[in-house]
């Protein structure tokens, strides 16, 4: 039987924090039987790992899912390179995006949506320091405010 909804598997989580996202793409990724299985424990590294365009096909690289603890001589190779599922004109849109200009493509997340492996696929331009310093100041500010909000609701002040 089928599962239903959407199960996150792992996330990039400085993803957001050093790119500036312009546009997120969902991708199916082509992955062998016990790959699948391990990604079912809920064993998936997105850290290191980037998106390429090569000869047109969209390939993930640096994807780290550890071989299933069960496997036999079958096993998968832990950081090989996977290749995404994505449609003609999402792959030329991704392809003349970045080759424009100094944008890459950086994967958010991964998850089970309807019992198939998603990547979440984001077209990312890199943040300078600065940019990462202001964002952590806004995000600062806005946490006092709202605190500060939270607690004259309250009435503690």
């Amino acid at each position: 039987m089928r599962e239903k909804g959407r199960k996150a598997i792992a996330t990039n989580r400085k993803a957001r924090h050093h790119y500036s996202i312009l546009d997120v793409y969902e991708a199916g990724i082509a992955l062998v039987g016990t790959e699948v299985k391990s990604l079912r424990d809920g064993q998936a590294s997105l850290a290191d790992s980037f998106a390429t365009v090569d000869d047109g096909e969209i390939w993930l690289r640096g994807l780290h899912i550890p071989e299933y603890t069960q496997g036999s001589w079958t096993n998968h190779a832990p950081r090989r390179t996977r290749k995404l599922l994505l449609h003609k004109r999402e792959i030329e849109r991704l392809v003349g995006k970045t080759k424009e200009g100094s944008l890459t493509l950086v994967p958010l997340s991964m998850y089970f949506s309807d019992g198939k492996v998603k990547v979440e696929l984001a077209l990312a331009k890199g943040k300078q320091d600065y940019d990462k310093r202001q964002d952590l100041a806004r995000r600062t500010a806005e946490r006092e405010v709202t605190r500060e909000l939270g607690r004259r609701i309250k009435g503690m002040r």
